[in-house]
């Protein structure tokens, strides 16, 4: 690990300065660690504030900046102005990663800085993630993909590093708790963040909530399952997501799975 930590550092120094495409996530957190470790006041962190971020999770990116001592910059993104991303494709991602970086581009290139770089890890080159493509065509790089640090590697190097939020679980876009060709409203993206950070407040953190057109989905960790359904009030969860504007609410009995509402998808036809 510490000889992937050198090369990491390597890396930023040959790219003298860059922008961090980041989000507060444990990969994109740790880039920001080793740039600014690396380069200093040559490295600045850029967060994405969109209805699909969560604002706890907005909040949490600003104390890890700080914690880093990374310069920080939040910047507001539009893809919910594009139809196509909307509309919920299957290559949704693409259209919200072009809306991100035709927005650090730009910048990167008035604050003088030639590089962009994001959190992608090598783990993430094996699922389907068109928003990769998004950003490659736009010449963003992924430092982590390049060296091929994988997400596991990725929390050891945090642990090492020091980084308290080294076991932080994934929190991916509240746009990917919608099934391909569900539309993605404002009022959807609230009514599903406002339920996730409900059941957090209960104990619960490794979880998703999807939303099927009326209907909440609850994913928890397995081995949680039984926990919920012994120890919580469940119909106080039922009217409290009622509250938040679904109608019915469910438990997935499977659990969460990452990449869960992947499963669905045709390799062979897949789209960019």
């Amino acid at each position: 690990m510490q000889q992937k930590i050198e090369q990491l550092k390597t890396l930023f120094a040959e790219m003298e300065r860059a922008i961090i495409a980041y989000s507060g996530g444990v990969d994109s957190a740790l880039i920001a660690k080793v740039a600014y470790d690396t380069l200093g006041d040559r490295a600045l962190a850029v967060t994405a504030a969109s209805p699909s971020l969560l604002p706890e999770e907005l909040e949490d990116a600003c104390i890890q900046a700080t914690e880093i001592g990374i310069a920080h910059q939040i910047v507001q993104t539009h893809e919910m102005d594009n139809p196509n991303y909307r509309a919920n494709p299957v290559n949704r991602c693409y259209f919200c990663k072009s809306e991100l970086h035709d927005t650090l581009k730009p910048l990167a290139k008035e604050l003088g800085y030639p590089y962009v770089v994001d959190g992608v890890n090598a783990d993430d080159l094996h699922d389907y993630r068109p928003g990769i493509a998004a950003a490659k065509e736009r010449g963003a790089r992924s430092p982590l993909a390049e060296l091929g640090i994988t997400k596991f590697e990725v929390r050891q190097i945090s642990q090492i590093l020091g980084l308290s939020w080294w076991d932080k679980p994934a929190q991916p876009c509240l746009s990917s708790r919608f099934p391909y060709g569900e539309e993605i409203t404002i009022a959807k993206l609230q009514r599903v963040g406002r339920a996730e950070v409900y059941l957090r407040k209960l104990g619960f953190n490794n979880l998703r909530v999807r939303s099927l057109d009326d209907t909440a989905k609850i994913e928890l960790a397995p081995e949680q399952i039984k926990e919920f359904v012994l120890k919580c009030d469940l119909q106080k969860v039922v009217s409290a997501f009622q509250s938040y504007g679904f109608m019915y609410v469910t438990l997935d009995l499977e659990g969460y799975r990452s990449g869960k509402l992947n499963q669905v998808l045709n390799p062979v036809s897949l789209p960019v």
